[in-house]
């Protein structure tokens, strides 16, 4: 027997309790009966877990008031030198309001090496996972293509609290769009060889900094 066949068989077995019926719905013949939440958390406690694995994961955390945010984001990019700044289509203007480096927008004529050519980017998300320390970007209008935050060196993304905080992966998915482009973060990005030497910016920017912005 060919280990193809020893894996078709341990397939047919799995499945033989399952209803051969071709419109059985998906969702009640695989079964949903893992955790969608590790404990009980209040939005803000779940925020707070939301931080403490961004930073585990070596992101840079802050958090602002709707009106310090303009400010932070000035700040930021005021300490990283940054003369260029990509701006995705739909950023609020206000974010950038108190910054002076030049816009750059993202077009989709513009080459790689033009985008390697500016420091930083600033971008919303779409969701972000306490329980991983993730950020999810779906392509929306305050996040623009996928290559904007993947080329830049440094990454400012800002995360509107608690509405866009979920605790677990499976909250998540409920609210994103699988045919979207999704782009999930943990952290800036990362390697590590067999000696376990890590080196940051390998496939993505070297610096995240993740800005978490109250909307209470």
């Amino acid at each position: 027997m060919s280990s193809r066949d020893l894996v078709l068989g341990r397939v047919r077995r799995a499945l033989a309790d399952v209803p051969r019926d071709d419109d059985t719905p998906y969702e009640r013949a695989v079964g949903r009966s893992y955790l969608r939440e590790h404990g009980a958390r209040g939005a803000a406690a779940t925020v707070d877990l939301l931080a403490e694995n961004l930073a585990d994961y070596r992101a840079i955390v802050h958090r602002a008031t709707e009106e310090e945010l303009p400010y932070v984001v000035m700040r930021l990019l005021a300490e990283r030198g940054s003369r260029y700044v990509l701006v995705p289509p739909g950023l609020p203007p206000a974010w950038l309001s108190a910054a002076d480096p030049t816009r750059v927008h993202d077009r989709a004529v513009s080459t790689p090496r033009e985008l390697d050519a500016v420091e930083s980017v600033v971008t919303g998300c779409a969701v972000a996972v306490a329980e991983t320390g993730t950020i999810v970007l779906d392509g929306g209008p305050d996040q623009g293509r996928r290559r904007i935050t993947l080329i830049p060196d440094h990454h400012i993304c800002v995360v509107r609290v608690p509405d866009q905080v979920v605790a677990s992966v499976p909250q998540a998915l409920e609210r994103l769009d699988p045919s979207r482009p999704l782009t999930w973060i943990s952290g800036p990005s990362a390697t590590s060889d067999i000696e376990l030497d890590r080196v940051e910016g390998v496939h993505g920017p070297r610096v995240l900094e993740v800005v978490l912005v109250s909307q209470e």
